[in-house]
C-alpha cells in the first residue's frame, strides 16, 4: 500500500491523534470510504495514498447514499468527540470544543459558531455590528428554534469539497473534524463550497435516508460554522458571508 505522510513540527498536543481517532470512528460506520490510518504520532500522521481519478454522476450518487449510512451510525451525543479521544478537536489548524451536550442548538451555538467570533473581530474580518447579528442568530439557535427529533449523527465535520477525493472506486473522505452533530451540517458544507454533482449526491442521500422538509431553507443555519471558521482566518469576505447567513437564519422564524 502506498502511503502519504502529513507532518507538522509545531502541531499542538493531540493534533494528529484527534485526526486519527476521527478517521477510525468514521471508518467504523461502514458507510463512506475513509482514508486508512497507518500510523499517527505527535508530529505526523501516515495515511494510505489515494489515487484520484475524478468524480462522476454515478459516484456522486453512491457517495450520497454512503454518507447517509455514516451519519446513521450515530454518536453518543451532540458535540461528542470520537471514542477514545477527550478534549478539543481541530478544524484545519484551529481547535474547537467537543463536549457532549443534550440539545443540538445549545451545542452548535456555543461550540461551533461563538468560539470563532472574537478571533474574526480581532482580525478585522467581522464588524462589531455584524458580530451582534451573528450573536442574535446564535441565541435563537441555542434556544432550540431548530432542534428536532433527529438523533446525533456521526459527522465528518469539515466536509468541504477539498476533503472529498474521487478514486476509481468512488469517494474517499480525508481530514475530518469528526463529532456528533446534525446530519444537515455535512450537507450544508458540501453545498457551501461547491461539491461536484451535488444534486446527485443529495439524490442518493435522500433515497437512503429522506431529508426533513425544509432542509434547503436551513442551509444558512448549518453554514454559520464553516463561515465563522473562515472569517477567523480568511478575510472580510467571509465575515460578510457569515453575517448574511446569520440574517437568513433570523428570517426563518
Amino acid at each position: 500500500m502506498e502511503q502519504h505522510v502529513k507532518s507538522r513540527s509545531d502541531a499542538p498536543a493531540g493534533f494528529f491523534a484527534a485526526e486519527a481517532a476521527g478517521l477510525r470512528w468514521l471508518a467504523a460506520a461502514d458507510g463512506v470510504r475513509i482514508v486508512r490510518v497507518v500510523d499517527a504520532g505527535e508530529e505526523r500522521i501516515v495515511l494510505e495514498r489515494v489515487v484520484e481519478t475524478g468524480p462522476t454522476p454515478e459516484a456522486a450518487e453512491a457517495f450520497g447514499a454512503a454518507l447517509a449510512a455514516t451519519h446513521d451510525a450515530g454518536a453518543p451525543a451532540f458535540g461528542s468527540p470520537p471514542p477514545g479521544w477527550e478534549g478539543d478537536i481541530f478544524i484545519g489548524r484551529r481547535s474547537q470544543p467537543a463536549r457532549a451536550t443534550v440539545t443540538w442548538g445549545a451545542f452548535y451555538a456555543a461550540q461551533r459558531v461563538e468560539p470563532f467570533l472574537p478571533v474574526a473581530l480581532a482580525a478585522g474580518s467581522l464588524s462589531a455590528s455584524g458580530a451582534e447579528v451573528v450573536a442574535r442568530a446564535c441565541a435563537l439557535i441555542a434556544a432550540g428554534a431548530f432542534d428536532d427529533d433527529e438523533p446525533p449523527a456521526r459527522l465528518h465535520g469539515d466536509l468541504w469539497t477539498g476533503n472529498v477525493l474521487w478514486a476509481s472506486d468512488g469517494a474517499v473522505l480525508i481530514d475530518p473534524a469528526a463529532h456528533g452533530g446534525h446530519r444537515e451540517t455535512d450537507l450544508a458544507m458540501l453545498a457551501l463550497f461547491g461539491c461536484p454533482f451535488l444534486d446527485r449526491v443529495v439524490a442518493g442521500y435522500d433515497r437512503a435516508h429522506p431529508l426533513r422538509a425544509g432542509w434547503r431553507d436551513r442551509l444558512p443555519v448549518h453554514q454559520l460554522h464553516p463561515l465563522a471558521v473562515h472569517a477567523a482566518g480568511h478575510g472580510p469576505s467571509y465575515g460578510r458571508a457569515l453575517v448574511d447567513a446569520a440574517e437568513r437564519t433570523l428570517a426563518l422564524v
